[in-house]
């Protein structure tokens, strides 16, 4: 089989395609012929070294596709290898995890949309509905707004009645965050976010910041907030927040802060379940609208991962074999 392994941490040239056995799927365990990935800043991270990887290893989250062989015990999921018809088609979060925490996947769907919705949809999904749970009423900024997660934030954000206000670069990029759901939209690159925030809100400030870019902003967040706000950091694509005296929470009104991470929300099969399906059946009936930027070959990751780092992508990008 082809994968892309990553034997050094490094730029995006460390990422070679290679040829490797095919493995046989242990107890518990399917092999899935992957027919969509999709590519997100931990794999960056990952690659780089920012998150420590044994290695070799081969990067990637989330992807999409056919079960061609079970191992024994599973059976929620199956091969028809007697059957002209593709295989039980499945969605995976984390390609090394067992058969029990796959989610299926209807037979008429595309599978690009399916790998597109799964890591940045449930991710999107536990921070507004578990991390900092929102309701009517609150106010939240959401950084990096237009971007693939930025966008399926604001929509799951909006519909949850909360006034969404996201940052972007750019102006094509602050209308995109206000056609996903941002009812107002900061241009960072022309404008300061914390005094826009200010203003927008007449000085009272949001209830929670979800921060996705980090180290350049992470400061300003904090500033942000209101007395017993929230600083949501789910991510570091500007780099990571240095150390930090947790007195500043104090003084910024005793503020909350907290670094959440997917698995810590979807520890059992249960969690899996709900999180997914609430996330695909929001795709399948139209309420979730995903924006599939490009899709590169395989071999042509690297190009992928410098896409996504430029932070000029508006929507999500995808390998295929």
């Amino acid at each position: 089989m082809k994968a892309i392994r990553v034997e050094a941490p490094g730029g995006p040239e460390v990422m070679k395609l290679v040829e490797l056995p095919t493995p046989a799927p242990g107890n518990g365990q399917a092999l899935v012929r992957v027919e969509a990935a999709g590519v997100n800043f931990v794999d960056i991270y990952q690659r780089s070294g920012a998150y420590k990887m044994p290695l070799p290893f081969t990067p990637g989250q989330e992807g999409a596709g056919v079960v061609e062989a079970v191992g024994p015990g599973v059976t929620e999921v199956r091969a028809d290898a007697l059957d002209a018809r593709p295989g039980h088609r499945a969605l995976e979060r984390g390609l090394q995890h067992r058969a029990r925490h796959r989610g299926g996947w209807q037979r008429h769907q595309g599978l690009g949309p399916a790998a597109a919705a799964m890591l940045q949809g449930m991710t999107a999904h536990y921070l507004v509905t578990d991390t900092f749970p929102l309701r009517p009423g609150h106010m939240c900024l959401i950084h990096a707004a237009a971007g693939g997660v930025g966008q399926l934030f604001c929509q799951l954000a909006s519909r949850a009645g909360a006034h969404v206000i996201g940052t972007a670069g750019g102006p094509e990029k602050v209308r995109i965050a206000q056609r996903a759901g941002a009812k107002d939209a900061i241009d960072y690159r022309a404008q300061d976010f914390e005094a826009e925030v200010k203003r927008l809100t007449g000085g009272a400030l949001v209830h929670v910041v979800y921060d996705s870019v980090g180290k350049d902003t992470w400061e300003k967040s904090l500033r942000c907030l209101r007395p017993r706000g929230m600083l949501v950091l789910f991510g570091q694509s500007s780099g990571p927040v240095p150390p930090f005296d947790p007195q500043l929470l104090a003084t910024g009104g005793s503020l909350y802060f907290t670094r959440p991470t997917s698995g810590s929300y979807m520890l059992t099969r249960d969690e899996l379940l709900t999180r997914a399906g609430a996330v695909l059946g929001a795709v399948e009936r139209g309420d979730l609208k995903l924006q599939i930027e490009a899709t590169f070959p395989l071999d042509q990751a690297a190009k992928a991962h410098e896409l996504l780092a430029s932070r000029k992508t508006t929507g999500k990008l995808l390998l295929v074999p």
